[in-house]
């Protein structure tokens, strides 16, 4: 499955917290956006709410950016 993803950073807590009018999910992490720190707590939310091994989930564009395309292995 490969989602569109919105990431706010420095939130209070990690959550999935619903979507965008455009189909994209917001996803909030407590992780400060810095050194790959949020985009690793992104992965490790979206592991926990799918309930999948992080190693199933993979950011494939937007490594630098608050915008991005994961994928997420549902067969793992």
């Amino acid at each position: 499955m490969t989602l569109r993803v919105k990431v706010i950073p420095r939130s209070k807590k990690n959550e999935v917290s619903g979507a965008l009018s455009d189909g994209t999910i917001k996803v909030h992490v407590t992780a400060p956006p810095e050194k790959g720190k949020a985009n690793e707590q992104v992965c490790e939310v979206l592991a926990a709410h799918y309930k999948v091994p992080v190693r199933a989930v993979q950011i494939v564009t937007g490594h630098g950016n608050p915008r991005k395309l994961v994928r997420i292995d549902l067969g793992r």
